[in-house]
């Protein structure tokens, strides 16, 4: 059976990031952009990653470009935006695709293990959250617009 453990990322600064790593945490997995309305997102994602680290949870973002053209930057200028705007220390990966046929291998997975709204994979936009258990089993997808503050249920459910 196919979980997130059996793919591998890269970060921020071009290191080989397998989430694998992950493996026993809950993880919750977000596209992210640093020029979307949805982008004060990260200090709450933040917030839930500082507050439940301890006990086995961690925040991984992907930064994507594809919505708007909402992450334009290089890898160097989201890590300092994401630093210095909303000291954001939670795992940042490399930009990828989520949508379209340069979607990245993980995403792929993703959508397929947890369908959005009437069946669709396609991710609509920045700041889609998918949450991980334990197993690396995809246990739920939340839309752009769930704030991280109302995951607190689900990820407490999983730890």
């Amino acid at each position: 059976m196919t979980t997130i453990y059996d793919f591998e990322a890269e970060t921020l600064d071009g290191k080989p990031a397998p989430l694998s790593a992950y493996r026993g945490k809950v993880v919750l997995i977000v596209n992210t952009a640093s020029k979307c309305g949805f982008t004060p997102q990260y200090a709450g994602l933040e917030t839930i990653w500082k507050r439940y680290r301890d006990r086995g949870f961690v925040v991984v973002g992907f930064p994507c470009n594809q919505f708007g053209a909402q992450e334009p930057g290089d890898a160097a200028e989201i890590a300092n935006f994401c630093s210095l705007t909303y000291e954001v220390d939670f795992p940042m990966m490399k930009k990828i695709e989520v949508n379209g046929s340069g979607t990245h291998p993980l995403y792929r997975y993703l959508k397929r293990a947890r369908k959005g709204v009437l069946g669709t994979e396609g991710i609509k936009w920045n700041f889609t959250k998918f949450l991980v258990n334990r197993q690396g089993e995809v246990v739920h997808r939340f839309a752009p617009t769930v704030d991280p503050k109302a995951l607190d249920g689900a990820i407490e459910a999983l730890l």
